[in-house]
């Protein structure tokens, strides 16, 4: 029974169902079956369903162990209201499963879910917001320039404090950024790491971005307490006092020998039952509605524990700041309660951390349109969110670093050197153009033979070049580069039109040597007495 792992995308519950339906109708044993007299043959019972279908679910890393047999019900409850199953009669929709023997079977065909459809997007990575362009009203003193060119001038005159000449200069203040626009470098660049992160074209898929307030971001970052809960400046907003005191409770239950501890038994669970009354009520889950594919797009990431935390560290700091601030206090509650030996038993045969997954993942993670997959993805999120809460909670300081840098480079004042060519703004990084593997081929063969045919041209058309000169350059080009010169001079001939042989003079003869011939000299001794 192998269950592919599911990564991060668009519509990833949709494809979970998909993926678990159709592993079930392929791998779920059929056998012959009697009922009340009559014989049934491929079909199984409901107790043998939910038998198979669990050990399924909890050997699956897309959920996980934690997965009950009550959760494996709900689902397969949903497979018979949505034809996946049906009763051996044909009966399917309104019937209810239970896990006992009732008698079911596959259709002939299983429907599975198709995948929304939405309007094409463009497949760009968040843009970054600009301010080069002025606005109406402002001075010429601080509007930026044009990029230019540079030249060997302008690099003398850039870097001639480097060899002590050092030319007069005026700064020049950059346009000041506005609250907006600083609003705006947040949430987009935020919003470029979470698209980094996930490895996906476009969030359009799995979240919408306008319903992303920067102004959340920002509180979540810098408004915050020393124990990193968030602070809300609205307190109307806050956790009821009765329903924070009940959760300091459980967090801080005293051991035996404490003197507050209650007296009368039972009372650590109608405190456990007055909060999970109070969350079970929120008209919206901790997460939104609207970042439910965003969470469960980041599921498929959990094979990579690091990279799934600051998945999740990023989608945190997009929630309202009341939100992040329950979802922190809720979080530090169950874990110190799953951590505490001393707390007696919250509910008869459940253990602690089942009992705390299964009571707080719908009020945690829950989708607005009816997901069949919901609850067990929601319980998969919680307990990583409960192993992890104290590294997901945290504000990412790699991000926060970024976008500081970032608003102080855009606030920083300029140097304007004499001349406007120096008054000058970098211009916006150039992307590389993909390219076919053919087109890449031919530049890789020919890309660099155009320049040296062009070199060797020049040396034949030299005219300041001797011959003996231009013959021994285009010697020591053949031997670097003998295809180029090979197919410039593909003969003997045609390199031979180059240099013609010019007709030899013929050697002048000497008049002196026609008159007397030559003859050699002899030398003569005297013999003097």
């Amino acid at each position: 029974m192998e269950h592919r792992i599911v990564g991060p995308g668009p519509y990833r519950a949709t494809r979970l169902w998909n993926e678990t339906v159709e592993l079930f109708r392929a791998k779920m044993p059929l056998r012959k079956h009697r009922c009340r007299f009559k014989s049934y043959e491929h079909c199984f019972t409901a107790a043998e369903a939910v038998d198979w279908l669990h050990e399924l679910l909890r050997c699956s890393q897309n959920f996980g162990p934690e997965v009950t047999r009550k959760q494996t019900v709900q689902l397969l409850k949903k497979f018979l209201k949505n034809h996946v199953i049906e009763d051996i009669k044909g009966k399917w929709g309104q019937e209810d499963f239970e896990d006992n023997r009732h008698l079911y079977r596959f259709p002939p065909s299983s429907p599975l879910k198709p995948y929304p459809k939405k309007p094409p997007y463009q497949k760009d990575v968040i843009k970054f917001p600009e301010w080069n362009d002025p606005t109406p009203g402002t001075s010429q003193e601080n509007i930026p320039v044009r990029p230019v060119v540079m030249n060997s001038e302008m690099w003398y005159k850039r870097h001639s404090i480097a060899i002590g000449e050092v030319p007069a200069c005026r700064l020049v203040h950059r346009r000041q950024l506005t609250e907006a626009n600083v609003e705006e470098i947040w949430k987009s660049m935020t919003l470029s790491y979470l698209q980094k992160i996930l490895g996906l074209d476009s969030l359009e898929e799995v979240l919408d971005i306008k319903l992303v307030n920067s102004k959340f971001i920002i509180h979540n970052v810098y408004s915050v307490s020393k124990q990193g809960v968030v602070i809300l400046d609205d307190k109307s907003k806050e956790l009821p006092h009765w329903v924070l005191s009940a959760m300091k409770c459980l967090a801080n239950w005293p051991n035996c020998s404490d003197l507050k501890q209650p007296m009368y038994l039972g009372f650590e669970k109608d405190v456990f039952k007055t909060i999970a009354d109070y969350y079970g009520h929120l008209k919206e889950p901790l997460l939104t509605f609207h970042l439910f594919d965003a969470f469960v797009s980041v599921l498929g990431l959990l094979q990579k524990e690091k990279v799934a935390v600051e998945a999740f560290q990023i989608c945190c700091l997009l929630l309202p700041p009341e939100n992040r601030r329950k979802l922190q206090l809720l979080m530090r509650m169950m874990a110190r309660i799953c951590l505490n030996k001393e707390m007696p038993p919250l509910c008869d045969g459940f253990g602690t951390r089942t009992l705390m997954v299964q009571t707080f993942s719908r009020c945690i993670l829950c989708s607005k349109d009816e997901v069949d997959l919901d609850e067990l993805l929601a319980a998969r999120l919680v307990t990583f969110l409960m192993d992890n809460y104290q590294e997901i909670l945290k504000v990412p300081l790699d991000l926060q670093t970024s976008i500081e840098e970032r608003v102080a480079h855009l606030r920083r004042v300029q140097i304007k050197y004499p001349g406007a060519d120096m008054d000058i703004t970098l211009s916006a990084p150039s992307f590389c153009r993909q390219i076919s593997p053919e087109e890449f081929e031919y530049q890789r063969s020919y890309g660099s033979q155009e320049p040296l045919a062009a070199l060797l041209e020049e040396v034949i058309t030299d005219a300041k070049l001797s011959s003996k000169e231009k013959k021994k350059k285009l010697k020591q080009f053949q031997k670097s580069y003998p295809e180029v010169y090979q197919e410039r001079f593909p003969t003997p001939e045609s390199e031979a039109l180059l240099f013609p042989e010019k007709p030899k003079p013929k050697p002048q003869l000497l008049m002196w040597a026609l008159k007397k011939p030559f003859q050699p000299f002899q030398r003569t001794r005297s013999f003097r007495m």
